[in-house]
């Protein structure tokens, strides 16, 4: 009976070569799963990138109400950048952050020179920028009629 109790008190726990293989096998699954996850911009950077370019936005809306004159917001896709017409206040866009815009080419009778218009009455001419990431993201959107400042998702959920 007791070399019974005793050989029950060896049997139990793990050994260490049962030890060895259980971290083998989670180190060959991490080493899969891990270059799967996107590096860089998380979706709640790429949120906060679009409510800093709304709010750039909506302040050279408000200057320009202000002010009494136009202000341009300039969109630059190509250096990454959205800057302030008002404040010279510039929001950059990482490298790994698709942006893609849709701009009016002429605006009040005039080049629209890749930017977004807001005029003393608070209207505008409009324009779309997307920021986008792994095909989901954010617009921000300028009412060509109103001159209001909106941020839509975009894409997957």
């Amino acid at each position: 009976m007791a070399q019974r109790a005793h050989r029950r008190d060896q049997e139990a726990g793990f050994t260490l070569l049962e030890i060895v293989c259980a971290l083998a096998i989670v180190a060959a699954l991490a080493t899969l799963a891990l270059p799967r996850l996107a590096p860089g911009t998380s979706r709640a950077k790429l949120e906060s990138l679009a409510v800093e370019a709304a709010a750039l936005l909506k302040a050279d809306r408000a200057a320009a109400i202000r002010r009494g004159v136009p202000v341009a917001t300039a969109v630059d896709t190509t250096g990454r950048r959205i800057t302030s017409g008002s404040a010279g206040r510039v929001v950059r866009v990482p490298g790994d952050v698709q942006m893609d815009t849709v701009l009016p080419t002429t605006c009040d009778g005039r080049p629209a020179r890749a930017s977004v218009e807001f005029f003393p009455s608070g209207l505008s001419c409009g324009g779309v920028v997307a920021m986008l990431k792994g095909g989901a993201g954010y617009e921000v959107r300028v009412n060509w009629l109103t001159g209001g400042v909106e941020i839509v998702p975009r894409g997957r959920s």
